[in-house]
């Protein structure tokens, strides 16, 4: 008797799979920063399904505060009820509740706005953020995503990709550029973020928006991988060496206790490689 194990385990996964329910989150994901608006006939083509099955997934999911219609009447938008599941997903992270009282103390100690991101794909999500009330406005808010390979944080974040994982990452034979500190190739890429892992911090003036300093360290897990990166802002092109080591020592510390609460045991003999000293 021929058995099929692995067959037999698809065919329940999809005697479990509820069609409806797939559509609808297939039809959330269709709606992103740069196409915040999409009309009905849009969405079915982008489906491939019938415009009466998107009529109806959209009039259950306005009904659920999902999505809602926009100015005009006839496009839709995503609703507050996807905006609040993301911060309470956002909530439930360990990495959040760790981090939000370290991020309020260096924040205190420094006299600066601290961050913490993660990776996803090719781009950082802002997951905490304890800022300072100063005349400088950020854009920066939780849930905010930017390019991983034109940003502080972002280098961090790549500190364990390979070459070959990088070029699987980024295909393209040039990386978008935002400045003109921006990597023009994965090779260059993957360069930076190896002079970034053996020095333990990434310190940069203006890599992804002039007039901005970013101090980021990253935050490792049992494993020995980075799962964050934990940063400071400083609203200023130009600071003082000394303030700046202090800070740089900072960041590092509260990112090695992070660590440490993820039960990252450091090898033996690991050091931060201070650039002031150079």
């Amino acid at each position: 008797m021929n058995n099929k194990p692995e067959a037999a385990e698809d065919d329940n996964s999809d005697r479990y799979t509820v069609p409806g329910l797939e559509r609808g989150l297939r039809l959330l994901c269709e709606f992103s920063r740069h196409e915040k608006t999409l009309s009905a006939p849009e969405l079915a083509k982008r489906l491939d399904v019938p415009r009466s099955t998107v009529f109806r997934l959209l009039t259950t999911l306005e009904r659920m505060g999902f999505v809602e219609r926009s100015e005009s009447g006839r496009d839709y938008r995503l609703g507050m009820a996807v905006l609040r599941l993301g911060f309470e997903y956002l909530a439930s992270l360990e990495l959040t509740e760790i981090g939000r009282p370290l991020l309020e103390r260096l924040r205190d100690v420094i006299g600066h706005s601290t961050t913490l991101v993660v990776r996803d794909g090719r781009s950082i999500v802002y997951v905490a953020k304890s800022v300072v009330q100063t005349p400088f406005v950020s854009s920066v808010n939780v849930g905010t995503r930017l390019p991983a390979h034109a940003t502080v944080l972002g280098r961090v974040l790549l500190e364990d990709l390979t070459l070959p994982q990088l070029r699987e990452l980024y295909p393209e034979e040039h990386l978008q550029s935002y400045t003109e500190h921006t990597p023009a190739t994965v090779l260059d890429l993957f360069n930076m973020v190896q002079q970034d892992r053996e020095r333990g911090y990434v310190l940069e003036e203006g890599f992804f928006e002039r007039g901005i300093s970013t101090v980021a360290a990253p935050v490792r897990d049992r494993s020995g991988k980075v799962v964050a990166a934990l940063g400071a802002t400083i609203p200023g092109p130009h600071i003082a060496a000394a303030q700046m080591e202090r800070i740089v020592q900072e960041v590092c510390a509260n990112a090695a206790e992070m660590s440490r609460l993820l039960d990252h045991a450091p090898e033996q003999g690991a050091q931060v490689v201070n650039m002031f000293q150079r």
